[in-house]
């Protein structure tokens, strides 16, 4: 399964009830536009979070709405006001429809909520995600890597991988095992994809992925880069620089060094490869339909290996 042009959760349920032999076709369409109307409203939201007016190269929505207002002669301070109100009501109506669609699904009622009860866990995991990412970026106490790798697990994995996986399973008469099985997957899917997109955001192509790769330094995202950075002396060097709203392409540069330095790209790199032969592992053990075992396989690879 390639990722170029995304839609991968959609395009991940659709083909994932496929390949289960699933029949209600349907249900799975509007399930897979639920997964993306989830997605599009937890980007907006997180770009809230994040204080971001921008996202992939273009003004997100609070750009643009803040920007109409200043147009219109609104001040700088009334026009952010405007475009973060803006977007969280936009991403509330997101999350709102996705669980619409999923409310009426044309299927039994059983599996209707087992559904929605799939959507309530994933929308819980999300908040708690988003907000341990918050927490970690404070610097209030010292996180390990099983915290950060915790926090990727739920901010990212839940709602990208695990969701979509469980729902197809559900929307195919899967037993309650097998849901399970692809769970995990999903889980450890969703965490190569964030690693990835973790070392891409620091040493990736701006051109490619439509992201600084002052952003994350900016922010004093602790991921497990820099999670692991720390550990080393360069780090202690340019540790005040992380976190710099201000931080330059030379300061960028300075921490990317360090981090490289410290080996912690390296080892980030050797964790992605070990989570993709842990999947291959559940993969075999689930005794998937081979379309969805390769289809999973694929995924993983891609995963680990895009560029964007």
């Amino acid at each position: 399964m390639a990722l170029g042009g995304k839609m991968i959760r959609p395009r991940l349920l659709i083909d994932a009830h496929e390949d289960l032999g699933g029949t209600a076709t349907s249900a799975a369409i509007d399930a897979a536009g639920a997964m993306q109307l989830l997605h599009i409203g937890l980007i907006i939201h997180d770009d809230v979070i994040d204080n971001d007016t921008v996202r992939r190269g273009e003004m997100n929505i609070t750009g643009q709405f803040s920007s109409e207002a200043m147009l219109l002669g609104a001040t700088s301070a009334a026009a952010q006001t405007w475009g973060i109100s803006s977007s969280l009501l936009a991403g509330d109506l997101m999350l709102n429809e996705a669980q619409s669609l999923l409310a009426r699904l044309d299927l039994d009622a059983p599996r209707r909520l087992a559904v929605l009860d799939i959507y309530d866990e994933t929308i819980a995991e999300s908040v708690a995600g988003e907000q341990s990412d918050v927490w970690l970026s404070l610097h209030l106490d010292e996180a390990d890597s099983g915290d950060v790798l915790t926090m990727i697990g739920r901010k990212t994995a839940a709602y990208s991988f695990e969701a979509p996986l469980s729902i197809a399973a559900i929307l195919a008469g899967s037993n309650d095992c097998l849901v399970e099985r692809l769970r995990a997957i999903g889980r450890r899917i969703g965490t190569v994809y964030q690693l990835r997109d973790d070392v891409l955001g620091l040493f990736g192509d701006e051109h490619e992925t439509g992201k600084s790769v002052l952003s994350d330094l900016r922010e004093g995202k602790e991921t497990l880069l820099v999670n692991t950075a720390r550990a080393h002396p360069a780090w202690s060097e340019v540790a005040h620089l992380f976190g710099d709203r201000a931080l330059d392409a030379q300061g960028g540069l300075r921490l990317r060094q360090a981090i490289e330095e410290s080996g912690a790209k390296a080892y980030v790199e050797s964790m992605i490869a070990e989570h993709c032969e842990t999947i291959a592992g559940l993969i075999a053990e689930a005794e998937l339909p081979q379309a969805l075992a390769s289809r999973l396989a694929d995924l993983t690879s891609a995963s680990s290996l895009r560029c964007a």
